[in-house]
Protein backbone atom coordinates (compact mmCIF):
# COMPACT_ATOMS: atom_id res chain seq x y z
CA UNK A 1 0.00 0.00 0.00
CA UNK A 2 2.57 2.46 0.96
CA UNK A 3 4.22 1.96 -2.51
CA UNK A 4 0.86 2.49 -4.21
CA UNK A 5 0.63 6.07 -2.67
CA UNK A 6 4.14 6.74 -3.64
CA UNK A 7 3.32 6.00 -6.93
CA UNK A 8 1.40 9.47 -7.85
CA UNK A 9 2.44 11.63 -11.01
CA UNK A 10 4.19 14.40 -9.68
CA UNK A 11 6.27 16.61 -11.61
CA UNK A 12 9.99 15.66 -11.81
CA UNK A 13 12.14 17.86 -9.53
CA UNK A 14 15.91 17.02 -9.39
CA UNK A 15 16.54 18.76 -6.23
CA UNK A 16 13.51 17.16 -4.84
CA UNK A 17 14.78 13.62 -5.85
CA UNK A 18 18.58 14.56 -3.96
CA UNK A 19 16.54 16.32 -1.26
CA UNK A 20 14.65 12.63 -0.49
CA UNK A 21 17.86 10.88 -1.28
CA UNK A 22 20.26 12.52 1.25
CA UNK A 23 17.10 12.60 3.88
CA UNK A 24 16.47 9.19 3.67
CA UNK A 25 20.05 7.48 4.45
CA UNK A 26 19.83 7.66 8.11
CA UNK A 27 16.50 6.02 7.72
CA UNK A 28 18.17 3.02 5.27
CA UNK A 29 21.40 2.68 7.01
CA UNK A 30 18.72 2.12 10.15
CA UNK A 31 16.98 -0.16 8.12
CA UNK A 32 20.29 -2.65 6.60
CA UNK A 33 21.22 -2.49 10.92
CA UNK A 34 18.10 -4.39 11.62
CA UNK A 35 18.64 -6.78 8.46
CA UNK A 36 19.47 -10.43 9.26
CA UNK A 37 20.60 -13.47 7.35
CA UNK A 38 19.67 -16.47 7.96
CA UNK A 39 22.50 -18.88 9.45
CA UNK A 40 23.14 -21.99 7.68
CA UNK A 41 22.21 -23.73 10.39
CA UNK A 42 19.33 -23.51 13.58
CA UNK A 43 20.45 -23.42 16.90
CA UNK A 44 23.11 -20.37 15.93
CA UNK A 45 24.78 -19.45 19.44
CA UNK A 46 24.44 -16.03 20.09
CA UNK A 47 27.46 -15.59 21.67
CA UNK A 48 29.94 -16.83 19.27
CA UNK A 49 34.32 -17.29 19.92
CA UNK A 50 36.62 -18.76 17.92
CA UNK A 51 36.68 -22.24 19.95
CA UNK A 52 32.94 -22.42 19.44
CA UNK A 53 32.89 -21.85 15.78
CA UNK A 54 35.78 -24.66 15.53
CA UNK A 55 33.50 -27.06 17.16
CA UNK A 56 30.60 -26.21 14.88
CA UNK A 57 32.85 -26.65 11.56
CA UNK A 58 34.32 -29.80 12.98
CA UNK A 59 30.98 -31.70 14.11
CA UNK A 60 29.21 -30.62 11.00
CA UNK A 61 29.20 -33.70 8.67
CA UNK A 62 28.60 -31.81 5.55
CA UNK A 63 30.97 -30.29 3.71
CA UNK A 64 28.94 -27.26 2.34
CA UNK A 65 27.13 -26.30 5.38
CA UNK A 66 30.81 -26.17 7.37
CA UNK A 67 32.40 -23.88 4.82
CA UNK A 68 29.15 -21.51 4.67
CA UNK A 69 29.15 -21.87 8.66
CA UNK A 70 32.83 -20.50 8.29
CA UNK A 71 31.88 -17.66 5.88
CA UNK A 72 28.89 -17.04 7.71
CA UNK A 73 30.25 -16.00 11.24
CA UNK A 74 32.93 -13.36 9.91
CA UNK A 75 30.42 -11.68 7.23
CA UNK A 76 27.31 -11.76 9.93
CA UNK A 77 27.52 -12.41 12.93
CA UNK A 78 28.14 -8.99 14.58
CA UNK A 79 31.32 -8.64 16.46
CA UNK A 80 33.04 -11.53 15.09
CA UNK A 81 36.41 -12.51 13.46
CA UNK A 82 38.16 -15.23 12.60
CA UNK A 83 42.01 -16.21 13.98
CA UNK A 84 44.42 -18.02 13.11
CA UNK A 85 42.85 -21.28 15.25
CA UNK A 86 39.65 -21.08 12.94
CA UNK A 87 41.36 -20.94 9.66
CA UNK A 88 43.31 -24.14 10.48
CA UNK A 89 39.88 -25.89 11.38
CA UNK A 90 38.33 -25.00 8.25
CA UNK A 91 41.56 -25.74 5.98
CA UNK A 92 41.70 -29.11 8.25
CA UNK A 93 38.21 -29.69 7.68
CA UNK A 94 38.95 -29.33 3.72
CA UNK A 95 41.96 -31.37 3.64
CA UNK A 96 40.18 -34.37 4.78
CA UNK A 97 37.45 -34.22 1.95
CA UNK A 98 40.37 -33.83 -0.41
CA UNK A 99 38.92 -30.93 -0.98
CA UNK A 100 42.17 -28.68 -2.62
CA UNK A 101 40.46 -26.24 -4.59
CA UNK A 102 38.49 -24.72 -2.08
CA UNK A 103 41.83 -23.99 0.20
CA UNK A 104 43.52 -21.15 -2.18
CA UNK A 105 40.99 -18.56 -1.83
CA UNK A 106 41.08 -19.13 2.10
CA UNK A 107 44.75 -19.25 2.16
CA UNK A 108 44.43 -15.69 0.37
CA UNK A 109 42.22 -14.27 2.91
CA UNK A 110 44.53 -15.77 5.42
CA UNK A 111 47.96 -13.79 3.82
CA UNK A 112 45.62 -10.74 3.38
CA UNK A 113 44.30 -10.74 7.23
CA UNK A 114 48.13 -10.27 8.75
CA UNK A 115 46.67 -12.85 11.53
CA UNK A 116 49.74 -14.53 12.69
CA UNK A 117 50.09 -18.18 11.81
CA UNK A 118 51.80 -21.37 13.09
CA UNK A 119 53.72 -23.68 10.81
CA UNK A 120 51.65 -26.12 11.84
CA UNK A 121 48.88 -25.54 9.25
CA UNK A 122 51.55 -25.90 6.36
CA UNK A 123 52.93 -29.41 7.56
CA UNK A 124 49.15 -30.51 7.61
CA UNK A 125 49.38 -28.92 3.65
CA UNK A 126 52.81 -29.90 2.80
CA UNK A 127 51.74 -33.80 3.86
CA UNK A 128 48.49 -34.08 2.48
CA UNK A 129 49.60 -32.46 -0.94
CA UNK A 130 52.30 -35.66 -0.58
CA UNK A 131 49.31 -38.08 0.11
CA UNK A 132 47.31 -37.04 -3.19
CA UNK A 133 50.56 -36.71 -5.17
CA UNK A 134 51.30 -32.98 -5.65
CA UNK A 135 54.93 -33.11 -4.99
CA UNK A 136 55.00 -29.38 -6.24
CA UNK A 137 52.47 -27.72 -4.36
CA UNK A 138 54.31 -29.61 -1.29
CA UNK A 139 57.45 -27.67 -1.88
CA UNK A 140 55.00 -24.33 -3.21
CA UNK A 141 54.00 -24.70 0.45
CA UNK A 142 57.55 -24.82 1.99
CA UNK A 143 58.49 -21.87 0.24
CA UNK A 144 55.72 -19.83 0.97
CA UNK A 145 55.31 -19.92 4.60
CA UNK A 146 57.27 -16.74 5.39
CA UNK A 147 54.84 -15.03 3.43
CA UNK A 148 52.55 -15.82 6.70
CA UNK A 149 54.04 -14.73 9.49
CA UNK A 150 55.49 -18.06 10.44
CA UNK A 151 59.01 -19.14 10.72
CA UNK A 152 59.79 -22.47 8.40
CA UNK A 153 62.10 -25.12 10.92
CA UNK A 154 63.19 -28.84 10.73
CA UNK A 155 59.48 -29.96 11.11
CA UNK A 156 58.09 -28.42 8.23
CA UNK A 157 61.29 -28.98 6.56
CA UNK A 158 60.96 -32.96 7.17
CA UNK A 159 57.76 -33.03 6.12
CA UNK A 160 58.59 -31.85 2.65
CA UNK A 161 61.07 -34.52 2.64
CA UNK A 162 58.82 -37.18 3.26
CA UNK A 163 56.40 -35.94 0.55
CA UNK A 164 58.93 -36.06 -1.78
CA UNK A 165 60.13 -39.52 -1.25
CA UNK A 166 56.23 -40.11 -1.12
CA UNK A 167 56.23 -39.26 -4.77
CA UNK A 168 59.51 -40.63 -5.98
CA UNK A 169 61.49 -37.21 -5.99
CA UNK A 170 64.23 -38.75 -4.64
CA UNK A 171 67.07 -36.86 -6.28
CA UNK A 172 65.16 -33.45 -5.12
CA UNK A 173 65.22 -34.74 -1.77
CA UNK A 174 69.23 -34.65 -1.74
CA UNK A 175 69.33 -31.26 -3.36
CA UNK A 176 67.01 -29.90 -0.49
CA UNK A 177 68.79 -31.45 2.42
CA UNK A 178 71.93 -30.06 1.18
CA UNK A 179 70.67 -26.45 0.27
CA UNK A 180 68.13 -26.68 3.16
CA UNK A 181 70.65 -24.52 5.79
CA UNK A 182 71.63 -21.35 3.03
CA UNK A 183 68.90 -21.50 0.63
CA UNK A 184 65.78 -22.25 3.82
CA UNK A 185 67.63 -21.16 7.13
CA UNK A 186 66.29 -24.84 8.39
CA UNK A 187 69.08 -26.57 10.10
CA UNK A 188 68.24 -31.01 9.53
CA UNK A 189 68.34 -33.11 12.50
CA UNK A 190 68.38 -37.00 12.62
CA UNK A 191 65.31 -37.98 11.35
CA UNK A 192 66.17 -35.29 8.02
CA UNK A 193 69.55 -37.90 7.57
CA UNK A 194 67.04 -40.81 7.57
CA UNK A 195 64.55 -39.72 5.50
CA UNK A 196 67.54 -38.38 3.02
CA UNK A 197 69.14 -42.31 3.20
CA UNK A 198 65.45 -43.50 2.50
CA UNK A 199 65.48 -41.45 -0.79
CA UNK A 200 69.26 -42.92 -1.54
CA UNK A 201 68.13 -46.31 -0.95
CA UNK A 202 64.89 -46.03 -2.90
CA UNK A 203 67.20 -45.19 -5.90
CA UNK A 204 69.57 -48.08 -4.76
CA UNK A 205 72.90 -46.04 -4.59
CA UNK A 206 73.47 -47.59 -1.39
CA UNK A 207 76.89 -46.27 -1.70
CA UNK A 208 75.76 -42.71 -1.07
CA UNK A 209 74.16 -43.60 1.99
CA UNK A 210 76.86 -44.99 3.53
CA UNK A 211 78.81 -41.95 2.99
CA UNK A 212 75.72 -40.18 4.59
CA UNK A 213 75.99 -42.72 7.16
CA UNK A 214 79.63 -42.28 7.51
CA UNK A 215 79.51 -38.42 7.76
CA UNK A 216 76.44 -37.96 10.31
CA UNK A 217 78.81 -37.83 13.34
CA UNK A 218 80.87 -34.89 11.89
CA UNK A 219 77.26 -32.86 11.27
CA UNK A 220 76.59 -33.82 14.94
CA UNK A 221 74.32 -36.31 14.74
CA UNK A 222 74.42 -40.19 15.83
CA UNK A 223 72.41 -42.90 13.69
CA UNK A 224 70.16 -44.75 15.54
CA UNK A 225 68.10 -48.07 15.06
CA UNK A 226 65.62 -46.44 12.01
CA UNK A 227 69.06 -45.20 10.46
CA UNK A 228 70.08 -48.28 10.24
CA UNK A 229 67.07 -50.23 9.70
CA UNK A 230 66.50 -48.25 6.19
CA UNK A 231 69.75 -49.10 5.05
CA UNK A 232 69.16 -53.04 5.57
CA UNK A 233 65.81 -52.28 3.62
CA UNK A 234 67.77 -51.09 0.54
CA UNK A 235 70.65 -54.33 0.96
CA UNK A 236 66.85 -56.27 0.96
CA UNK A 237 65.34 -54.60 -2.07
CA UNK A 238 68.78 -55.21 -3.84
CA UNK A 239 67.90 -59.10 -2.94
CA UNK A 240 71.39 -58.78 -1.16
CA UNK A 241 70.63 -60.75 2.17
CA UNK A 242 74.65 -60.81 2.49
CA UNK A 243 74.59 -57.17 2.92
CA UNK A 244 71.14 -56.93 4.98
CA UNK A 245 72.72 -59.25 7.92
CA UNK A 246 75.85 -57.59 7.88
CA UNK A 247 73.97 -54.63 8.64
CA UNK A 248 71.89 -56.15 10.91
CA UNK A 249 75.09 -57.41 12.63
CA UNK A 250 75.94 -54.17 12.86
CA UNK A 251 73.15 -52.94 14.77
CA UNK A 252 74.13 -55.82 17.54
CA UNK A 253 77.59 -55.05 17.81
CA UNK A 254 76.41 -51.46 18.56
CA UNK A 255 74.59 -52.68 21.41
CA UNK A 256 71.38 -51.62 20.26
CA UNK A 257 68.03 -53.94 20.04
CA UNK A 258 66.62 -54.30 16.71
CA UNK A 259 62.62 -53.27 16.72
CA UNK A 260 59.84 -54.91 15.20
CA UNK A 261 60.55 -52.87 11.80
CA UNK A 262 63.88 -54.58 11.83
CA UNK A 263 63.41 -58.24 12.14
CA UNK A 264 60.16 -57.70 9.63
CA UNK A 265 62.08 -56.48 6.63
CA UNK A 266 64.81 -59.26 6.90
CA UNK A 267 62.07 -61.83 7.77
CA UNK A 268 60.35 -60.33 3.95
CA UNK A 269 63.74 -60.20 2.51
CA UNK A 270 64.17 -63.96 3.06
CA UNK A 271 60.47 -64.53 2.25
CA UNK A 272 60.79 -62.84 -1.20
CA UNK A 273 64.18 -65.22 -2.22
CA UNK A 274 61.92 -68.54 -1.28
CA UNK A 275 64.08 -69.06 1.88
CA UNK A 276 61.14 -69.58 4.51
CA UNK A 277 63.80 -71.11 6.78
CA UNK A 278 65.58 -68.59 7.23
CA UNK A 279 62.42 -66.26 7.49
CA UNK A 280 61.28 -68.45 10.18
CA UNK A 281 64.21 -68.44 12.26
CA UNK A 282 64.72 -64.67 12.13
CA UNK A 283 60.97 -64.73 13.49
CA UNK A 284 61.93 -67.12 16.38
CA UNK A 285 64.85 -65.11 17.24
CA UNK A 286 62.55 -61.99 17.69
CA UNK A 287 60.60 -63.60 19.81
CA UNK A 288 63.10 -64.82 21.89
CA UNK A 289 64.16 -61.45 22.25
CA UNK A 290 60.97 -60.42 23.66
CA UNK A 291 60.16 -57.92 20.61
CA UNK A 292 56.51 -59.19 18.85
CA UNK A 293 55.39 -59.65 15.84
CA UNK A 294 53.17 -56.69 14.35
CA UNK A 295 50.49 -57.03 11.70
CA UNK A 296 53.13 -56.47 9.21
CA UNK A 297 55.18 -59.17 10.69
CA UNK A 298 52.03 -61.35 10.53
CA UNK A 299 51.28 -60.61 7.26
CA UNK A 300 54.33 -61.53 5.61
CA UNK A 301 54.70 -64.83 7.34
CA UNK A 302 51.60 -65.82 6.34
CA UNK A 303 51.76 -64.91 2.89
CA UNK A 304 54.78 -67.00 2.72
CA UNK A 305 53.12 -70.68 4.64
CA UNK A 306 50.59 -69.96 1.60
CA UNK A 307 53.02 -69.40 -0.80
CA UNK A 308 54.51 -72.68 -0.02
CA UNK A 309 50.83 -74.45 0.29
CA UNK A 310 51.39 -74.89 4.22
CA UNK A 311 48.28 -74.05 5.24
CA UNK A 312 48.19 -75.07 9.04
CA UNK A 313 51.01 -72.89 10.11
CA UNK A 314 49.20 -70.41 8.23
CA UNK A 315 46.06 -70.96 10.24
CA UNK A 316 47.92 -71.06 13.44
CA UNK A 317 49.43 -67.86 12.57
CA UNK A 318 46.22 -66.39 11.07
CA UNK A 319 44.59 -67.81 14.75
CA UNK A 320 47.71 -66.13 16.84
CA UNK A 321 47.68 -62.95 15.02
CA UNK A 322 43.63 -62.52 15.92
CA UNK A 323 44.20 -63.40 19.53
CA UNK A 324 46.68 -60.50 20.13
CA UNK A 325 43.58 -58.51 18.02
CA UNK A 326 45.10 -57.54 14.92
CA UNK A 327 42.39 -57.64 12.34
CA UNK A 328 44.00 -59.20 9.14
CA UNK A 329 42.64 -58.31 5.59
CA UNK A 330 40.24 -58.93 3.38
CA UNK A 331 43.28 -60.20 1.02
CA UNK A 332 45.14 -61.85 3.40
CA UNK A 333 41.95 -64.24 5.11
CA UNK A 334 41.60 -64.95 1.04
CA UNK A 335 45.29 -66.44 0.27
CA UNK A 336 44.77 -68.76 3.76
CA UNK A 337 41.50 -70.25 2.76
CA UNK A 338 41.96 -70.26 -0.87
CA UNK A 339 45.25 -72.58 0.49
CA UNK A 340 43.15 -74.83 2.48
CA UNK A 341 40.54 -75.19 0.16
CA UNK A 342 43.37 -76.10 -2.93
CA UNK A 343 44.15 -78.88 -0.35
CA UNK A 344 40.74 -79.90 -0.30
CA UNK A 345 39.96 -78.31 3.41
CA UNK A 346 36.67 -76.41 2.09
CA UNK A 347 34.78 -77.34 5.73
CA UNK A 348 37.99 -76.56 7.35
CA UNK A 349 38.32 -73.38 5.55
CA UNK A 350 34.28 -72.47 6.48
CA UNK A 351 35.07 -73.03 9.82
CA UNK A 352 37.92 -71.08 9.92
CA UNK A 353 35.80 -68.07 8.18
CA UNK A 354 33.03 -68.73 11.02
CA UNK A 355 35.66 -68.17 14.01
CA UNK A 356 37.59 -65.34 12.17
CA UNK A 357 33.97 -63.55 12.37
CA UNK A 358 33.14 -64.14 15.75
CA UNK A 359 36.97 -62.28 16.40
CA UNK A 360 35.22 -58.85 14.85
CA UNK A 361 36.72 -59.82 11.41
CA UNK A 362 34.08 -57.68 8.89
CA UNK A 363 32.85 -60.62 6.05
CA UNK A 364 32.81 -59.14 2.82
CA UNK A 365 32.69 -60.35 -0.76
CA UNK A 366 35.85 -61.52 -1.53
CA UNK A 367 35.88 -63.80 1.17
CA UNK A 368 32.58 -65.02 0.62
CA UNK A 369 33.04 -65.53 -2.72
CA UNK A 370 36.48 -67.42 -2.40
CA UNK A 371 34.16 -69.17 0.06
CA UNK A 372 31.40 -70.01 -2.25
CA UNK A 373 33.81 -70.57 -4.91
CA UNK A 374 35.32 -73.41 -3.90
CA UNK A 375 31.93 -74.82 -2.33
CA UNK A 376 30.83 -74.51 -5.93
CA UNK A 377 33.42 -76.30 -7.48
CA UNK A 378 33.30 -79.35 -4.93
CA UNK A 379 29.60 -79.91 -5.98
CA UNK A 380 27.94 -78.41 -2.69
CA UNK A 381 26.00 -75.58 -4.08
CA UNK A 382 23.36 -75.82 -1.42
CA UNK A 383 26.29 -76.01 1.15
CA UNK A 384 27.20 -72.46 -0.77
CA UNK A 385 23.79 -71.29 -0.52
CA UNK A 386 23.31 -72.00 2.98
CA UNK A 387 26.80 -69.83 3.64
CA UNK A 388 25.35 -67.32 1.44
CA UNK A 389 22.28 -67.04 3.50
CA UNK A 390 23.84 -67.42 6.90
CA UNK A 391 26.60 -64.77 6.57
CA UNK A 392 25.17 -60.83 7.34
CA UNK A 393 27.14 -58.68 5.13
CA UNK A 394 27.81 -54.82 6.20
CA UNK A 395 26.73 -54.61 2.29
CA UNK A 396 24.75 -56.26 -0.35
CA UNK A 397 27.04 -59.00 -2.37
CA UNK A 398 28.59 -58.16 -5.50
CA UNK A 399 28.17 -59.43 -8.81
CA UNK A 400 30.82 -61.81 -8.32
CA UNK A 401 29.65 -63.66 -5.71
CA UNK A 402 26.24 -64.10 -7.24
CA UNK A 403 28.15 -64.84 -10.72
CA UNK A 404 29.74 -67.91 -8.66
CA UNK A 405 26.76 -69.14 -7.17
CA UNK A 406 24.21 -68.54 -10.10
CA UNK A 407 27.27 -70.33 -11.90
CA UNK A 408 26.89 -73.42 -9.45
CA UNK A 409 23.88 -73.71 -9.67
CA UNK A 410 23.50 -74.03 -13.09
CA UNK A 411 26.20 -76.78 -13.18
CA UNK A 412 24.03 -78.85 -11.70
CA UNK A 413 20.57 -77.95 -13.45
CA UNK A 414 18.98 -75.69 -10.46
CA UNK A 415 17.65 -73.27 -13.07
CA UNK A 416 14.86 -72.08 -10.72
CA UNK A 417 17.68 -71.71 -7.63
CA UNK A 418 19.59 -69.61 -10.20
CA UNK A 419 16.12 -67.72 -11.11
CA UNK A 420 16.07 -67.48 -7.76
CA UNK A 421 19.54 -65.83 -6.95
CA UNK A 422 18.67 -63.68 -10.14
CA UNK A 423 15.55 -61.76 -8.99
CA UNK A 424 17.34 -61.28 -5.61
CA UNK A 425 20.27 -60.18 -7.33
CA UNK A 426 18.23 -57.43 -9.06
CA UNK A 427 15.93 -56.55 -6.21
CA UNK A 428 19.29 -55.64 -4.32
CA UNK A 429 20.10 -53.07 -6.91
CA UNK A 430 23.17 -55.27 -8.27
CA UNK A 431 22.98 -55.74 -11.89
CA UNK A 432 23.73 -58.48 -13.92
CA UNK A 433 26.62 -58.43 -16.40
CA UNK A 434 27.55 -60.69 -19.44
CA UNK A 435 29.37 -63.35 -17.42
CA UNK A 436 25.60 -63.83 -15.57
CA UNK A 437 24.29 -64.32 -18.90
CA UNK A 438 26.07 -66.18 -20.35
CA UNK A 439 25.85 -68.33 -17.39
CA UNK A 440 21.78 -68.74 -17.71
CA UNK A 441 22.20 -69.40 -21.52
CA UNK A 442 24.56 -72.11 -20.86
CA UNK A 443 22.51 -73.53 -17.89
CA UNK A 444 19.42 -73.54 -20.46
CA UNK A 445 21.12 -74.82 -23.72
CA UNK A 446 22.54 -77.26 -21.14
CA UNK A 447 18.95 -78.83 -20.13
CA UNK A 448 17.33 -78.43 -24.03
CA UNK A 449 15.92 -75.24 -23.87
CA UNK A 450 17.90 -73.40 -25.71
CA UNK A 451 14.74 -71.15 -26.94
CA UNK A 452 14.99 -69.43 -23.02
CA UNK A 453 18.33 -68.91 -23.78
CA UNK A 454 17.02 -66.86 -26.97
CA UNK A 455 15.11 -64.69 -24.30
CA UNK A 456 17.68 -64.10 -21.89
CA UNK A 457 19.43 -63.24 -25.19
CA UNK A 458 17.37 -60.43 -25.96
CA UNK A 459 16.81 -59.58 -22.18
CA UNK A 460 20.62 -58.74 -22.48
CA UNK A 461 20.45 -56.21 -25.27
CA UNK A 462 17.46 -54.42 -23.61
CA UNK A 463 19.61 -53.84 -20.77
CA UNK A 464 22.38 -52.53 -22.85
CA UNK A 465 24.46 -55.81 -21.95
CA UNK A 466 26.92 -56.50 -25.11
CA UNK A 467 26.93 -59.99 -25.72
CA UNK A 468 30.29 -61.94 -27.04
CA UNK A 469 31.53 -64.69 -29.36
CA UNK A 470 31.02 -67.47 -26.10
CA UNK A 471 27.13 -66.23 -26.33
CA UNK A 472 26.18 -67.40 -29.88
CA UNK A 473 28.43 -70.04 -29.96
CA UNK A 474 26.32 -71.62 -26.46
CA UNK A 475 23.17 -70.72 -28.21
CA UNK A 476 23.96 -71.95 -31.89
CA UNK A 477 25.33 -74.88 -30.52
CA UNK A 478 22.08 -75.70 -27.88
CA UNK A 479 20.07 -75.03 -30.87
CA UNK A 480 21.68 -77.19 -32.89
CA UNK A 481 21.07 -80.00 -30.44
CA UNK A 482 17.47 -78.89 -30.27
CA UNK A 483 17.36 -78.86 -34.06
CA UNK A 484 15.57 -75.36 -33.52
CA UNK A 485 16.90 -74.36 -37.49
CA UNK A 486 14.81 -70.93 -37.58
CA UNK A 487 16.02 -69.62 -34.54
CA UNK A 488 19.89 -70.94 -35.36
CA UNK A 489 18.80 -68.62 -39.10
CA UNK A 490 17.64 -65.31 -36.23
CA UNK A 491 20.72 -66.16 -33.86
CA UNK A 492 23.56 -66.35 -36.57
CA UNK A 493 22.17 -63.31 -38.14
CA UNK A 494 22.29 -60.99 -35.29
CA UNK A 495 25.95 -62.52 -34.64
CA UNK A 496 26.92 -61.60 -38.01
CA UNK A 497 25.16 -57.96 -37.60
CA UNK A 498 27.01 -57.58 -34.60
CA UNK A 499 29.88 -58.68 -35.95
CA UNK A 500 30.55 -61.32 -33.16
CA UNK A 501 30.10 -64.61 -35.72
CA UNK A 502 33.69 -65.97 -35.75
CA UNK A 503 35.83 -68.81 -37.57
CA UNK A 504 34.71 -71.31 -34.51
CA UNK A 505 31.49 -70.42 -34.89
CA UNK A 506 30.73 -71.06 -38.08
CA UNK A 507 32.84 -74.12 -38.23
CA UNK A 508 30.13 -75.37 -35.24
CA UNK A 509 27.24 -73.84 -37.35
CA UNK A 510 28.65 -76.01 -40.83
CA UNK A 511 29.25 -78.94 -39.09
CA UNK A 512 25.83 -79.22 -36.93
CA UNK A 513 23.22 -77.64 -39.40
CA UNK A 514 25.00 -77.52 -43.08
CA UNK A 515 26.67 -80.97 -42.60
CA UNK A 516 23.23 -82.87 -41.01
CA UNK A 517 20.46 -81.20 -42.46
CA UNK A 518 19.05 -82.08 -45.58
CA UNK A 519 18.09 -78.08 -46.16
CA UNK A 520 21.23 -77.13 -44.61
CA UNK A 521 22.63 -75.13 -47.82
CA UNK A 522 19.04 -73.57 -48.11
CA UNK A 523 19.68 -72.36 -44.41
CA UNK A 524 22.54 -70.98 -45.08
CA UNK A 525 22.26 -69.41 -48.64
CA UNK A 526 19.22 -67.62 -46.70
CA UNK A 527 21.31 -66.25 -43.78
CA UNK A 528 23.81 -65.07 -46.11
CA UNK A 529 21.34 -63.26 -48.49
CA UNK A 530 19.50 -61.93 -45.43
CA UNK A 531 22.84 -60.47 -44.30
CA UNK A 532 24.79 -59.45 -47.69
CA UNK A 533 25.50 -55.98 -46.62
CA UNK A 534 27.59 -57.65 -43.78
CA UNK A 535 29.21 -60.29 -46.45
CA UNK A 536 32.50 -58.54 -46.83
CA UNK A 537 33.17 -59.54 -43.47
CA UNK A 538 33.34 -63.23 -43.94
CA UNK A 539 35.12 -63.40 -47.73
CA UNK A 540 38.07 -63.67 -45.20
CA UNK A 541 36.87 -67.06 -43.59
CA UNK A 542 35.54 -68.81 -47.13
CA UNK A 543 31.76 -67.97 -46.26
CA UNK A 544 31.57 -65.34 -49.16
Amino acid sequence: MLLRRNLSPKPFSLLHSITAVLFSTSAAVDFLHSYTVTPPIQDWPHRLSPKRLISLITREPKLDLALQIFHHASKYHPGFHHNYHTYHAIIRRLLRSRAFHLIDPLLSDLRASNLRCSEDLFISLIRNYGVVSRPKLAFKTFITIPKFGAQRSVRSLNALLNALVQNQEYRLVHSVFRNCRERFGVAPNVFSCNILIKALCKRNDLETAHQVLDEMPAMGFVPNVVTFTTILGGYVSRRDMVGAKRVFGEILDRGWFPDVTTYTILMDGYVKQGKLVEAIKVMDEMEDNGVGANEVTYGVMIEAYCKEKKSGEAVNLLDDMVEKRYIPSSALCCKVIDVLCCEGKVEDACELWKRLLKKNCTPDNAVLGTLIYWLCKKGEMWEARKLFDQIEMSEPPDVMTYNVLISGMCEVGELCEAGRLWDDMVEKGCSPNSFTYNVLIKGFCKIGKAKEGIRILDEMFEKGCLPNKSTYAMLIEGLCDSGEEAEITRVISMAMSSGDMDSDSWDLFLTKVVGDLDTGESVLNRILLENADSSPRFRGLGIC
